[in-house]
């Protein structure tokens, strides 16, 4: 066959013309999820992409979670953010105050025509990211909540349990040491942990105003009799390494898959960490009850994170937005990520698809943060936490629990100090929503 110039142009102009006709719209999310955990989010990007040809999500990752969120509200400013962001959730109150920035996703999804139903999700999980009126404001997907684990083999050879209580806490980390084991228990994420956590286990309010839910004009009370007793003890068995501190965040999970520490309390979502880098047999069980304050435990609370939608978009990149969100909420989307990772499944079904494929049977324990954050119907002071500037916040409880730990000062100084400090970081957020 000859090919004149006109039957070339012709197949050009075709050409042309079926690319834009089967072009997929691009959809940016923008996450924190680093190392297996950013593969992981790759693979479901990947998959929904090649689930359907309209729709491409591309996911990038921006560095850790403080990172992440300056980085979109930079990119927010200068018009040039994505469409979907991954913010932890302690920057909820950060992005509710941020006045046209965000598109709650319940309301995109009902823009978009996807069908979207809040029942389908835990309670515990989606309550935290809920306007007073009960609309969702942003789309569950990492949830975790801190829970306590521990080295099988090491206590089995102490000749001990799993704790219950704190006593228990310092009898096992007392067993441990005695046995040769360097230190009895460390923990992360120190504020989350102990302060945040230990609260609502223990149904003590952190601040007023239902911690931070029922307004912007709230004032810290964490510096309370029973975190400060809490904390000076723990300080105290510092002194036999019956505990020892290693860093703010996940720094010291290596003191706990090394055999350092016996027990370590931190996300349930160390989960994949730990089954990678233990050479021991571990399990996990709940947090310890302080029976000096409470008689039974209230609720933990969740962390990680949620997915923002941000405005100013055009309405079709929002229909594959709200399609991805359908297909990231899936049962089985969910039921894989929570048994890859150590976070909770944000759904019923994804809950119970994991019960059916037998996953708790083979992984004993895996369900104990599910069952930790639904122990009891959320009480004001037990359904999470809404402080302005709690980023900023979170550090100024590290550096005077830092002071603690290094023997410079008491618990009642520490705290009294992180309130003081904390509330001023309160009065400069409440200005700023204004």
């Amino acid at each position: 066959m000859a090919f004149t110039k006109s039957t070339v142009a012709s197949a050009a102009l075709l050409s042309m013309f079926a690319g834009a006709a089967f072009a997929e719209t691009e959809v940016q999310w923008w996450h924190a999820m680093g190392g297996a955990n950013g593969e992981r989010v790759d693979k479901i990007a990947a998959d929904f992409n090649a689930s359907q040809s309209e729709y491409k999500v591309v996911p990038t990752y921006k560095g850790n979670y403080t990172e992440t969120m300056t980085a979109a509200v930079a990119a927010f400013r200068a018009k040039e953010h994505p469409h979907l962001v991954q913010v932890f959730e302690v920057g909820t109150a950060t992005m509710m105050a941020a006045k046209g920035a965000i598109y709650p996703v319940e309301q995109m999804m009902k823009d978009a025509g996807e069908p979207f139903d809040k029942s389908d999700f835990l309670p515990a999980v989606i309550s935290y990211y809920q306007t007073p009126d009960g609309e969702l404001l942003s789309m569950p997907f990492n949830s975790s909540t801190p829970v306590m684990w521990y080295n099988a083999d090491a206590l089995k050879a102490a000749g001990v349990e799993a704790p219950v209580t704190w006593d228990d806490v310092k009898t096992v980390s007392q067993a441990l040491v005695d046995n040769g084991m360097d230190c009895g228990v460390s923990f992360g994420w120190q504020s989350w942990v102990m302060v945040e956590n230990f609260s609502s286990w223990h149904n003590i309010a952190m601040g007023t105003k239902e911690n931070g839910f029922a307004g912007f004009d709230t004032e810290f009370t964490f510096n309370n009799d029973q975190v400060v007793e809490r904390l000076d003890d723990i300080a105290a068995m510092s002194k036999d390494n019956l505990f020892k501190y290693g860093g703010r965040r996940g720094d010291s999970l290596p003191m706990f898959t090394s055999g350092e520490c016996g027990m370590w309390m931190n996300s349930s979502a160390y989960y994949g960490s730990i089954k990678t880098q233990a050479g021991f047999e571990f399990g996990q069980t709940m947090l310890p009850l302080d029976t000096s304050v409470a008689s039974d435990p209230q609720n933990s609370i969740i962390g990680g994170a949620t997915l923002w939608v941000l405005a100013g978009h055009e309405s079709e990149e929002y229909k594959g937005l709200a399609r991805f969100m359908t297909y990231l909420s899936s049962a089985e989307v969910q039921a894989w990520w929570h048994q890859e990772t150590g976070y909770v499944p944000i759904t019923t079904a994804a809950y119970e698809l994991s019960k059916e494929q037998g996953f708790y049977d083979s992984n004993p324990g895996t369900d104990t943060a599910i069952k930790q954050l639904s122990l009891n119907v959320p009480t004001p002071n037990s359904r999470g936490i809404r402080f302005g500037n709690f980023v900023q916040v979170r550090d100024v409880i590290n550096e005077e629990l830092e002071g603690l730990w290094a023997g410079d000062q008491s618990a009642q100084d520490a705290m009294d100090k992180a309130v003081e400090r904390g509330n001023t970081l309160l009065r400069k957020f409440e200005r700023s929503a204004n």
